[in-house]
């Protein structure tokens, strides 16, 4: 097993920013070497979803019109969003909304794997820090449904991550949120 302290993300990849006025959207883009139904899997179980992702779900986020529970992890004080699944269409589309922010998951066959692509509507204050986060939340995906398993990198304790906080600077000089 890698541990979070062996584990050092690559550089700042496959992600970009779409700009409509005041609102920005992080878009990601992962090649994952694991079939859309595994990704979806990962995605929607909220077993799964305890080994990688920044909230924890107190049901399937796979069925269109649920309504989850989504527990932010590490945050001081509980952050709770309760959010209806808006769509859920195996395994291709899950969209649903975390906190302030709407989030689209696409995922595409790619050569006997799965294009990844997540939009995030987010404050354009922490969209480079998001993108840092979802960067390593999806290298721990992909260590996780590889069988060699990380461990979950997620929450405030991210930001005291070597390779969070470059990343977070790569991010934020590539998508410039300064105007």
């Amino acid at each position: 097993m890698t541990t979070p302290k062996q584990y050092m993300p690559g550089p700042a990849n496959l992600a970009r920013v779409q700009k409509d006025g005041e609102n920005w959207t992080l878009v990601l883009v992962r090649q994952l070497r694991h079939s859309p139904q595994r990704v979806w899997s990962a995605l929607t179980d909220p077993a799964q979803l305890r080994e990688w992702a920044p909230f924890d779900a107190d049901g399937n986020l796979g069925i269109a019109g649920t309504t989850v529970k989504l527990h932010t992890v590490g945050t001081p004080a509980p952050m709770i969003s309760e959010t209806t699944i808006k769509r859920a269409i195996e395994p291709k589309v899950l969209e649903f909304r975390w906190g302030d922010g709407d989030l689209r998951w696409e995922l595409e066959d790619f050569g006997g794997g799965t294009r990844l692509t997540l939009w995030h509507n987010i404050d354009r204050r922490y969209i480079s820090m998001s993108a840092a986060g979802w960067h390593i939340c999806f290298d721990v995906l992909d260590q996780a449904l590889s069988g060699t398993p990380i461990g979950r990198i997620a929450g405030p304790e991210t930001m005291k991550f070597e390779g969070w906080q470059r990343l977070n600077a790569e991010y934020s000089k590539q998508f410039d949120t300064s105007h």
